[in-house]
């Protein structure tokens, strides 16, 4: 069988470099009109929760009416400094679900979810709160201005990662379709026998106990589980792709066997280097986004051996 490639630390490093480029080249040319679309959307949300709570000063007789409202609850989830997310309102909360069937009939959960942002109300944006006098005009607008642009600047974030990844996602599946490979239906893979077919692959399937983003079964009958990774910044790198991707395939490996599987990353943004030399001594095998050849080259000399 032929291993599939392995890149020295040089290689790495110029592959590293040319990914920053292609992320630095996409960040100049994004259009600011999303990030002003998104800000005059919360402007209006942050607006209206300040309208329905007299300045926050009536919070009690509108919480339920602001909880149960999807727009104003985000909104309400970032008068806290800083703004606490969904999941973490819950737990701090002790709410086991911010539905609001369920919040309409629980007065004591709603209770403590104002309470929860009651003390990590953010007191440079909402200095009135705490000194129990109505906001001046002003003020009231740079609070309106701040809030509206921390949560269109984290909607933006969250944007672009789910942009990335999707479309990294899209040029993997392209490549694998470019040279003859069918996509086949998600499954279950819990042995090799229920992989797909050699020349096909799957998406989004668990591969033993662990996602995948994709599974390939290579012409040689091994089975191709490939993580799709974007990153933004080389600390992120270290998340996605040592504490998950190599996390992944030392896993995959010892479950599956190491003659059996070969655990892949295709990779976009910003990386650290020393990342991934760690990470492909830890058995993932390293591809790129902006160049797919390498991977394509590697999984058709597979064929029929």
């Amino acid at each position: 069988m032929i291993d599939p490639p392995r890149w020295t630390a040089e290689q790495i490093a110029a592959e590293c470099e040319q990914a920053t480029a292609v992320f630095r080249k996409q960040r100049l040319d994004e259009p600011l009109e999303k990030y002003l679309e998104f800000f005059e959307q919360y402007q209006g949300s942050v607006e209206e929760l300040l309208e329905k709570t007299v300045d926050l000063t009536n919070l009690d007789d509108a919480a339920t009416d602001v909880l149960t409202n999807k727009v104003l609850l985000e909104a309400f989830r970032y008068l806290a400094g800083p703004p606490i997310s969904e999941d973490d309102l819950k737990t701090v909360a002790e709410a086991r679900s911010l539905v609001a069937g369920r919040l309409r009939k629980d007065a004591a959960v709603v209770q403590r979810i104002l309470n929860v942002i009651r003390v990590g109300l953010d007191r440079r944006r909402f200095p009135w709160v705490q000194e129990r006098r109505e906001p001046t005009e002003p003020e009231k607008l740079v609070a309106i201005i701040a809030s509206a642009a921390l949560m269109a600047t984290q909607r933006v974030g969250t944007q672009r990662r789910s942009i990335g990844k999707r479309a990294l996602e899209g040029a993997a599946a392209a490549a694998l379709c470019g040279i003859g490979f069918a996509a086949v239906s998600p499954r279950h893979v819990r042995t090799h026998v229920d992989a797909p077919e050699a020349g096909q692959f799957c998406s989004e399937a668990m591969y033993g106990d662990r996602k995948a983003d994709f599974i390939v079964r290579l012409w040689d009958h091994r089975v191709l589980p490939i993580e799709c990774k974007a990153s933004n910044s080389e600390i992120n790198s270290l998340k996605r792709v040592n504490n998950d991707a190599a996390a992944k395939a030392e896993a995959w490996r010892v479950d599956f066997g190491d003659t059996q599987v070969v655990p892949a990353a295709v990779l976009s943004g910003v990386f650290k280097p020393a990342h991934l030399v760690s990470a492909q001594l830890r058995g993932l095998t390293l591809f790129w986004g902006h160049d797919l050849k390498p991977m394509t080259d590697w999984i058709e000399s597979t064929r029929g051996r």
